[in-house]
């Protein structure tokens, strides 16, 4: 038969033995999770992870990886009736071209410039469209009606450079950069999460932590010393 204090011994233990199993449930969803969240993040962002860290070392290294700018110049005479439009313009300040001259540079130059402001000043008026790795420009001669039109191309790498900055990269290059930082954030904050998971185990995890927080932490504050 069992003792009085047997029973009250065994009964007070099962709680703590039930609880065990609903502990590890919720430790082994919430590792489920993180590690799902981990590799789904990696795995949407490695390709960029990869072009922005190759393009960190082009645009340090801007002088060895980049070509010199390729610049090309055309001239060409705008029609009488168009010039008298450019002439009668403003005198100074921004405005958009006169609307049968934006379509006649379209036409000419595929240049589309309805709706885009230009620069006007009394003896010229100028535009341009800048874009990743390079420029176009025009300059018109309000007196003469001629029409400057260059291009600048600084290359692949410098299209890739100016697209790791997000420099004459659009709006929607701007919205692909957020969604991309917020999916390194996620693969970033469930990397640290797997990290003090599995710390026990692992002696270095928080000697790697340190070091890996520390020591661009501290170049940070001597470079702003540095600079104070």
């Amino acid at each position: 038969m069992e003792a009085p204090l047997d029973r009250a011994a065994s009964k007070s233990a099962r709680p703590a033995a039930a609880s065990e199993p609903s502990a590890w449930r919720r430790r082994s969803f919430w590792l489920q999770q993180v590690r799902l969240w981990h590799w789904v993040s990696a795995a949407l962002c490695l390709a960029c992870m990869l072009l922005f860290a190759g393009t960190a070392i082009t645009l340090n290294h801007a002088d060895v990886f980049e070509p010199q700018p390729q610049t090309t110049s055309r001239t060409l005479q705008l029609p009488a009736a168009l010039a008298a439009q450019l002439a009668s313009g403003p005198s100074e300040g921004a405005a958009p071209l006169p609307a049968p001259v934006a379509a006649w540079v379209n036409a000419q130059l595929q240049f589309d410039l309805s709706g885009d402001l230009a620069e006007w000043s009394e003896d010229e008026v100028t535009a341009a469209l800048p874009r990743p790795g390079g420029e176009r420009a025009l300059s018109f001669d309000r007196v003469s009606g001629a029409l400057t039109y260059e291009t600048s191309n600084r290359g692949v790498v410098g299209a890739l450079n100016d697209l790791h900055t997000g420099r004459n990269s659009g709006r929607a290059w701007g919205w692909f950069i957020d969604v991309f930082a917020i999916g390194c954030l996620v693969f970033a904050a469930t990397g640290l999460a797997l990290a003090c998971l599995y710390a026990r185990g692992r002696p270095l995890t928080w000697p790697l932590l340190a070091t890996g927080a520390g020591a661009p932490l501290i170049l940070i504050i001597l470079l702003l010393f540095h600079l104070l």
